[in-house]
């Protein structure tokens, strides 16, 4: 009995073996008529994709990578799921990457170094044919392990400075300066900066508030509010009632993710406190819903989608060998003023 035979019946999977019966063609016709190749005729193609669909037949992903030197997937790390900015860049990307015949496989980092370490060595463990990562690896040894693997790679949300790293992204850094002056040009001279998570690029907007503030000899580090636990409006509410119960002189604060900010409008609802009249609220990333606060929130409004869709073609360009005219794409951003600052 051939072993196509005997594996369709213990595993239940149809086989390319059948396909071809059915078809009326060889096995190897087959797979170059389902991989598309142009060297076969179109009416063999179409009779073999109708016994394909009839059967039911999927191709074995494990057993394609194992006859082709080139894979089918892209790995992309992502923080997390549970922030609309990722599921945007995720959902763009991946748009891009099924249509130039690339599956997504996803890994999740929760911001921890180690564990995107981790889920990098297990990624290319099945020979991705490139790879998209969130932000500038910290961890020399994932650095490494990038460098060393030989496969294409794009990052994401930030730009790289490193000669021959390829990134789209924007200047976390400028963003947040130009929200601050922003609040500065708004009369506000005690501005606060609240922070969660406290991952590279939320360090980055630090460094940008810091730096307005201090051209104008307004910086005061005690109005640092950083909280390593996760973002989320009801860490937002209790940042906010912290800073206006211990620093009563701050006019305005400068959260560093839109979902900190929609839980301080919310906490300042609860107090009565008039915002902005009483203190300005501000946020970064423009996340759903921001503009049907009350008051509408003032913040900075950063292209994902549009990053992953350009970092999307940057990686296919770089697996097909083509060029890459810009290695580091700035997209920008755009200051989104409105009524809460």
């Amino acid at each position: 009995m051939p072993a196509t035979a005997r594996r369709s019946r213990a595993t239940g999977r149809v086989t390319l073996a059948q396909v071809a019966q059915a078809a009326g063609v060889s096995p190897i016709t087959v797979s170059r008529a389902l991989a598309g190749k142009r060297a076969v005729d179109p009416a063999l193609v179409a009779r073999v994709q109708r016994a394909a669909r009839k059967l039911g037949y999927v191709p074995d992903p494990a057993a394609r990578a194992l006859a082709s030197p080139h894979s089918t997937h892209v790995a992309m790390l992502i923080p997390m799921l549970s922030n609309a900015l990722f599921v945007d860049l995720l959902e763009a990307a991946q748009r891009r990457l099924r249509a130039g015949g690339y599956q997504t496989l996803i890994g999740i980092t929760h911001y921890d170094d180690a564990e995107e370490e981790q889920l990098l060595r297990e990624q290319l463990a099945h020979r991705p044919a490139g790879l998209l990562v969130t932000g500038l690896p910290r961890r020399a040894a994932t650095r490494r392990l990038i460098a060393a693997s030989g496969v294409p790679c794009v990052h994401l949300m930030e730009l790289a400075a490193r000669r021959g790293s390829y990134s789209v992204g924007f200047s976390q850094q400028d963003a947040a300066a130009v929200l601050t002056r922003h609040l500065l040009e708004r009369g506000h001279r005690s501005i606060a900066f609240a922070a969660a998570q406290l991952d590279p690029r939320t360090m980055r907007r630090r460094d940008g508030w810091r730096q307005a503030l201090a051209a104008a000899g307004r910086h005061d580090a005690a109005l640092e509010w950083l909280d390593p636990a996760p973002s989320s409006l009801a860490l937002g509410a209790r940042l906010f009632e912290q800073i206006v119960t211990r620093k009563p002189r701050v006019d305005a604060i400068f959260f560093c993710n839109d979902d900190l900010a929609q839980g301080a409008l919310l906490a300042a609802a609860r107090r009565g406190i008039a915002v902005p009249g009483r203190i300005a609220v501000a946020g970064f990333n423009d996340l759903t819903g921001s503009d049907q606060t009350i008051p509408p929130l003032t913040t900075v409004r950063t292209p994902r989608s549009e990053i992953g869709a350009a970092a999307a073609d940057m990686l296919l360009a770089l697996m097909r060998g083509e060029p890459v005219p810009q290695p580091r794409l700035d997209l920008g951003f755009n200051l989104v003023v409105r009524q809460s600052a």
